[in-house]
């Protein structure tokens, strides 16, 4: 299985949606552009802030097949999956497979506490729904409580043929390193998953980084990648140093909600986040992230 395009920054896009809450094609396709004229190799549909978690299935499907046609080939378009259930994750992942996507990538399922031998047959039989597409573990602590650990991805990086890589949000540099340690011998393709760690995540050996901040400041975040494969440490290391105050702002809002606020500050017209969450009001906290724009030069 070819995986040398798993690479590079990959965007978890934002969805933009109308009033009725579904998903608007003019404003998506617009996004599409946007990412990967700023120098993205990769779009990631619905993951965390792509709102995943609140979308339809009927809309995830009408969703990535507008993805996938606006990226016209020009970069792979990954489908985010975040199901609890092995059935429902196996189900999006054949309708992922036949509306275009280049590979999925498959969350640690939320709210339960499963054991390891529950969670190799959970990644195992998703990957074997879809033999020939890549399948990427997404490892997000933060969100589900519990890590993946360091022994089960490496057993299924070795067992599972088509479970290639994987996004690590743990934050953890260790984890991440231990992640990448484990797997390289069957050159398994490990992605940081915090934007403020792209450069030590790729220190360590990691492809590239799924950041968020692709969203509205591509430049930047593909400059720390850019800059690094070229062999310019000291200028990716300043890169990461000029975008970290400006991600970092993003942390006092409530979450997804900032991705989207902050892509509006830059002219995107991304609108709001679906409901239950609200634009970010005025006052401190979007105050810190204007500021912080303003002194990157975004605003």
């Amino acid at each position: 299985m070819n995986t040398d395009f798993i690479k590079g920054v990959v965007v978890p896009i934002l969805t933009p949606i109308d009033e009725n809450e579904l998903i608007d094609e003019k404003k998506l396709r617009e996004q599409v552009d946007y990412v990967i004229e700023g120098g993205v190799l990769g779009i990631l549909a619905f993951g965390s802030n792509g709102e995943f978690y609140v979308i339809e299935e009927d809309e995830m499907e009408r969703g990535l097949k507008i993805m996938a046609d606006q990226a016209a080939g020009r970069v792979p378009v990954y489908f985010g999956i975040g199901a609890i259930s092995t059935k429902k994750c196996c189900r999006l992942a054949k309708m992922a497979a036949a509306g275009g996507a280049a590979g999925i990538s498959v969350l640690q399922p939320m709210f339960l506490k499963p054991t390891e031998t529950e969670l190799f047959l959970h990644f195992k039989t998703i990957a074997e729904a879809v033999p020939d597409t890549p399948v990427l573990l997404y490892n997000n602590p933060g969100r589900v409580n519990y890590t993946l650990s360091g022994n089960l991805v490496e057993r299924l990086a070795h067992e599972v043929p088509n479970i290639v890589g994987m996004k690590d949000t743990s934050g953890d540099i260790t984890q991440t390193a231990e992640f990448i340690r484990r797997t390289r011998d069957v050159d398994f393709k490990v992605f940081g998953g915090k934007d403020t760690l792209l450069y030590a995540s790729m220190c360590h050996g990691a492809v590239g980084g799924v950041c968020t901040a692709a969203n509205f400041m591509p430049e930047l975040i593909t400059d720390v990648y850019n800059k690094y494969i070229a062999g310019d440490l000291k200028g990716s290391l300043e890169a990461q140093f000029k975008l970290n105050p400006v991600r970092l702002s993003m942390d006092g809002a409530s979450f997804p909600v900032a991705a989207k606020d902050m892509a509006n500050l830059r002219g995107r017209d991304i609108g709001v986040p679906y409901t239950p969450n609200l634009p970010t009001p005025e006052g401190p906290v979007l105050d810190k992230i204007k500021t912080e724009m303003k002194k990157a030069g975004l605003i």
